[in-house]
């Protein structure tokens, strides 16, 4: 089943998009989201496009949104770079220790984006980001965001924009620390990548249909997002730039010379 798809413009959204999408005239699209499916409805698919620095800003975690009272609402997430300009950056976890206080001083004066690792990259790479990792994603950017399905964000710097920052929040759940390198990965076109496997979801690239150990560990629903070439969900196309859901991974039929993720949450 097609999943239904939500474009929606930002500031710092781009007019001109790559392929397989293309902006409505005028108009600067930043995300392109697909509705989960009751079925799944703790995972999160986006493609994002950015022409503008985003906010530097964390997500809490389940543990700690339970401990405000609020529910299971914290967020994990992982981002591929889907296409990028030359220079185009990533802002992930700090340079060095970060305590409390010093955070707080540095968002208010700006001096927080200086002290975030920001990380070069191109198309294939791939970030693995926990809850309390503090982020930002730089202009130039096309990325797929595979998440926990949870909205709340704590913004601790904005270039100065006119919107609510939340620092004691953002604080109290931030980690001011390095951002790990076992974290980061790097996806080749046409390979087989094991790319998240727990704790929250699992996301795998297939060049192809899946092998026999892949096929075990997906039980169940699943959510398909072609990269290249399309694929079948029980009967349905499926193209790249589209998200469905396949009720198991038998239902999929992969193209045999097409890249193809597939994600599945796991708790």
């Amino acid at each position: 089943m097609l999943l239904e798809t939500k474009t929606v413009e930002k500031p710092w959204g781009r007019t001109d998009l790559p392929a397989p999408f293309t902006a409505p005239h005028g108009q600067r699209i930043g995300e392109i989201w697909f509705v989960p499916p009751p079925e799944l409805s703790g995972l999160l698919v986006k493609y994002l496009f950015t022409s503008e620095k985003l906010s530097v800003q964390c997500h809490p975690s389940d543990a700690q949104t339970e401990a405000m009272g609020i529910g299971r609402q914290g967020k994990e997430e992982c981002w591929l770079v889907i296409d990028a300009e030359p220079g185009a950056t990533l802002g992930i976890g700090f340079d060095r220790e970060l305590g409390p206080d010093e955070m707080r001083a540095a968002a208010l004066d700006g001096s927080i984006e200086d002290l975030l690792t920001w990380h070069e990259v191109s198309a294939g790479d791939f970030f693995y980001i926990p809850a309390g990792t503090v982020h930002a994603i730089g202009p130039g950017c096309s990325i797929i965001e595979v998440q926990q399905n949870s909205d709340i964000t704590y913004r601790l710097y904005d270039y100065g924009r006119p919107r609510d920052l939340h620092l004691d929040e953002g604080v109290a759940v931030a980690k001011g620390e390095p951002y790990p390198a076992s974290l980061k990965n790097y996806v080749g076109h046409g390979s087989d990548v094991g790319l998240v496997d727990g704790p929250w979801f699992r996301l795998d690239q297939l060049a192809g249909g899946p092998d026999p150990a892949i096929s075990a560990r997906y039980r169940g629903p699943l959510l398909v997002i072609p990269r290249e070439g399309e694929v079948t969900v029980e009967g349905e196309t499926v193209s790249p730039g589209q998200c469905a859901l396949a009720r198991e991974i038998d239902a999929v039929e992969f193209a045999e010379d097409g890249t193809c993720l597939i994600a599945q949450p796991m708790a």
